[in-house]
């Protein structure tokens, strides 16, 4: 029986990346004796165990056969006659194909190495055309690395995409791959390469559509919607943005037609919902991603809002009770303004100091001054209304 460790784990010490996990394939061995040595199985659809100790996966070294469309369509077999080489060879990329024994020596028989040096993603053979995760892997690999996909590599995608393969994608794995995609240094990658092999118009076609809508007030490079969110997405991943504010960038222009619209319709929300629900995305992603959409255009007003306007955004918004929400909400609109016009939105910074006056009105004092039912909401809007007239607006916008 032989241990090696195998995958990531080798290819991230390679490019001197933390180790964020380890995977192992044992060779020579069975069930029986992994389960004797004390090794817990855990694995449904192919032999895996964990260490009695470290808790970290080793899967016995074993081979698959495709017998259905998707990527859980295969028939996996495993024996100890299966060598090293025939499971690495199952692996979709030459940089995840390198195993390391332990003594130290790499094993790399498909040149991934060679690939890590020359920033290069590409396939291990070709059974890579077997599993449309892959397609999603590729992407993600990009912008997790900004390695270039090999042509070859890129053609097998293609093909993919034209056989229907990439029509078997299941909705949660492709939600997994998209938001671990935008916790990456580079996410624009992933729509790049999605679009490049014609997977992007299949599994997102609401992002591909952007790609059709010009910029008619072009104050950038971006010449379409599609590549100024990419853009967006760059700038983004720089200032080290969490993955919710990224989701709700990718998205707060679905069912504009003008970049510099003021106005917002029930579309944005629609098409934001059906790719979530499509996706199967959970709520606190659409929350956002819809509240952006619908109320960033309000603040993209050349005239002064009104205390009145200033308060129903507030209330809107719920910012009197999800504080935290409402602060990431004014940084995703300042950080669109600033894209957009390269300037600062100055409503972002009214609304944030009318915020912070009313919310010192204290509904218990009100309460204890006498006022009852009704009269405690009523009494409630006038003090806000009250402490936003009193802020010198004109002085905030001229201090921004």
């Amino acid at each position: 029986m032989k241990i090696y460790l195998v995958g990531g784990a080798v290819r991230d010490k390679l490019l001197g990346y933390p180790i964020k996990e380890r995977d192992y394939v044992i060779v020579g061995a069975t069930p029986e004796k992994l389960t004797a040595q004390g090794f817990i199985p855990v694995g449904k659809d192919f032999p895996v165990f964990l260490h009695p100790e470290t808790k970290e996966e080793y899967a016995l070294a074993r081979t698959e056969r495709k017998t259905k469309p998707g990527y859980k369509g295969f028939q996996v077999y495993a024996s100890p006659e299966i060598t090293l080489e025939e499971d690495l060879q199952r692996r979709d990329l030459t940089i995840n194909a390198i195993a390391q024994d332990e003594n130290g020596t790499l094993i790399d028989p498909f040149g991934g190495q060679r690939d890590l040096k020359n920033r290069i993603l590409r396939h291990t053979s070709l059974a890579f055309i077997e599993d449309p995760v892959r397609i999603l892997r590729v992407a993600r690999f990009a912008a997790r690395f900004n390695f270039a996909v090999a042509s070859e590599t890129l053609d097998l995608m293609r093909q993919m995409v034209t056989n229907g393969e990439v029509d078997h994608l299941i909705s949660e794995r492709v939600w997994k791959e998209l938001e671990r995609a935008l916790q990456e240094k580079y996410p624009q990658n992933f729509f790049k390469i999605l679009r490049s092999c014609d997977a992007l118009a299949k599994i997102f076609p609401e992002i591909e559509s952007l790609f059709n809508i010009s910029i008619k007030r072009n104050t950038s490079a971006e010449s379409n919607m599609g590549e100024y969110i990419l853009s967006l997405l760059k700038a983004a991943a720089i200032l080290d943005f969490d993955t919710q504010i990224q989701f709700a960038l990718l998205t707060h222009i679905f069912g504009k037609n003008n970049l510099y619209s003021r106005s917002s319709t029930d579309q944005d929300k629609l098409l934001i919902s059906a790719l979530c629900n499509r996706l199967r995305i959970p709520n606190i992603y659409q929350e956002f991603s819809v509240l952006v959409a619908r109320y960033y255009p309000q603040l993209n007003q050349p005239h002064h809002l009104s205390a009145k306007e200033l308060l129903i955004l507030l209330q809107d918004l719920d910012a009197f009770r999800r504080s935290d929400r409402f602060e990431k909400f004014l940084l995703v609109c300042n950080f669109i303004y600033e894209k957009q016009r390269n300037n600062y939105c100055r409503h972002t910074q009214i609304l944030k100091s009318a915020y912070q006056a009313t919310a010192k009105v204290n509904i218990q004092q009100i309460i204890a001054d006498g006022f009852k039912g009704k009269a405690i909401g009523e009494q409630l809007y006038c003090q806000r209304i009250n402490a936003i007239n009193q802020l010198e607006l004109q002085d905030i916008t001229n201090q921004v």
